[in-house]
């Protein structure tokens, strides 16, 4: 007779049991003590069969799990007879390890009584551990402020938290059959279809800022500020993680930082109007005195009996017209200019506004002798901004740089405008020749309120640079103290 024809089922079952990486132990009913115990307990508990074997199991749950199996709370699932249960055990070495038990009572054939109880014990620590991280997390997404979506491959929204819900206004019985489209504007599902989720499979991950415009948004305001692809082991997608963000309240403070700013160069225009007001009247008493002059000549003539043909009559009235035209201009020009507007961006030509504002100030500049130079860029560059705000700060630099003769004796006095294109930018400089500005009324020159004229509140300048800055731009000024001043304005010429 050969070995195998001794080897009994009961000698292979031993065999499995004492090669099993899984703890297998046999228990009383009353105390659950162990009653046997495979070698894989020390391993597994650190302890030895001899050191466990008749040491109640309950004496090793951890005091939150001790009576789960008794009173079969939500860890314990029941299936066929057999019961699972997922708890924390302690080992020999006091540390707790949670262990998943397969357990089946063995009754008394006759009495039906508990003779025993089997289990298959096996740690679970890291996938418990990971559940219970994914489960943190989980409540972190669904408690952040941020909006949070996940969706396919094709565009499908199968996830939202509660604050992309809340925001949106979206049902939840439309998962899983909510496209992203349905989320954005045409121009926004574009540049995240072309843009922003290729790079974001291209690189991981993708950061920037769309608009989510979906119909039940009303007055709010979100957008789309980072994408990430999260990926298969086979390097495949699995799917998109979109995170957004509420900017209302920072839209509605950008507004009324805006609007706060057009309200303060309005009223920097309103006195920069009140401080031309001499020369203004000047300049436009000056077609008005033209246009009185040609009436009473006319008069005159037809009362000598000089003029005496149509064609004389045409002439006269052809003068009155062009003075009263640029009389008319003048004052569209200072409407156009002391005009309440929104903030609006334009293209226009940079040279012409310096052109328009010079002739603007030109009663001024001819009081104290002064005398334009042109240096303007050939390619005159078109520039997208607000007009009226750029032409403010243009108009603020030149008055600046008139005033800076007030007190100056010079015999030549000349104020330099040029404009010059580099690359994507825009410089325009506005230059004089007077005395020039110290270092240190240089150091707080754009403050509010500082000032170097005898009368003047100190805002123009201060105002000029909060308007360049807000279309992305720098002003500077440069001076060696002595021998002139020189304004710098260098604005990006696309947007």
């Amino acid at each position: 007779m050969t070995q195998n024809d001794t080897y009994q089922p009961l000698d292979r079952y031993r065999q499995l049991a004492e090669k099993s990486p899984d703890l297998i132990s046999r228990h009383a009913p009353d105390d659950f003590s162990f009653i046997d115990v495979n070698p894989a307990v020390e391993k597994l508990l650190g302890y030895s069969a001899n050191e466990i074997i008749g040491r109640p199991a309950y004496d090793l749950f951890h005091n939150e799990d001790a009576d789960t199996w008794k009173n079969r709370a939500q860890s314990v699932t029941y299936r066929e007879g057999v019961y699972t249960n997922v708890y924390r055990f302690q080992r020999k070495d006091g540390d707790y390890i949670w262990l998943e038990t397969t357990s089946r009572t063995i009754r008394d054939p006759d009495t039906g009584e508990i003779e025993e109880i089997i289990c298959v014990s096996r740690d679970v620590t890291e996938r418990v551990v990971a559940e219970q991280t994914m489960t943190r997390l989980a409540r972190v997404v669904e408690a952040s402020s941020d909006l949070v979506m996940f969706c396919s491959e094709n565009h499908l929204i199968d996830y939202l938290n509660e604050a992309a819900i809340r925001t949106m206004h979206i049902d939840k019985s439309r998962f899983p059959t909510l496209h992203l489209e349905e989320l954005l504007s045409r121009e926004g599902f574009r540049q995240l279809t072309d843009e922003a989720l290729p790079t974001a499979l291209r690189d991981g991950n993708w950061r920037g800022a769309i608009p989510l415009r979906p119909g039940s948004m009303e007055d709010r305001y979100a957008e789309i500020q980072q994408i990430i692809a999260h990926k298969r082991d086979d390097g495949r997608l699995q799917y998109f993680s979109l995170i957004g963000r509420d900017v209302t309240d920072q839209k509605k403070a950008e507004e009324e930082a805006m609007q706060h700013q057009l309200e303060m160069a309005h009223i920097s225009r309103l006195m920069s109007v009140g401080e031309m007001a001499s020369g203004l009247a000047h300049e436009i008493n000056q077609p008005l005195a033209a246009i009185a002059n040609y009436s009473r000549g006319s008069l005159r003539r037809i009362e000598e009996g000089t003029m005496s043909t149509l064609e004389d009559a045409a002439k006269v009235f052809t003068l009155i017209a062009r003075q009263a035209v640029r009389a008319g201009d003048i004052i569209k020009r200072l409407r156009s200019f002391v005009k309440k507007t929104e903030y609006q961006r334009m293209d226009f030509h940079i040279n012409g506004v310096c052109e328009e504002i010079a002739q603007f100030l030109e009663q001024e500049a001819r009081n104290e002798n002064i005398r334009y130079r042109f240096r303007l860029d050939d390619s005159d560059p078109r520039l997208n901004a607000d007009k009226v705000q750029i032409e403010q700060v243009i108009l603020n630099l030149l008055r600046n740089a008139i005033d800076a003769y007030r007190h100056s004796d010079k015999a030549e006095k000349t104020i330099t405008i040029s404009t010059a294109r580099a690359r994507s930018e825009l410089r325009v400089r506005i230059q004089d020749e007077a005395t020039g500005i110290s270092p240190e009324q240089l150091e707080n020159l754009f403050e509010p309120f500082f000032t170097t004229k005898d009368s003047g509140l100190g805002m123009g300048l201060s105002i000029s640079r909060t308007i360049i800055e807000a279309h992305g731009g720098r002003l500077w000024a440069e001076s060696d103290g002595a021998t002139g001043t020189t304004f710098n304005i260098l604005l990006p010429l696309e947007r």
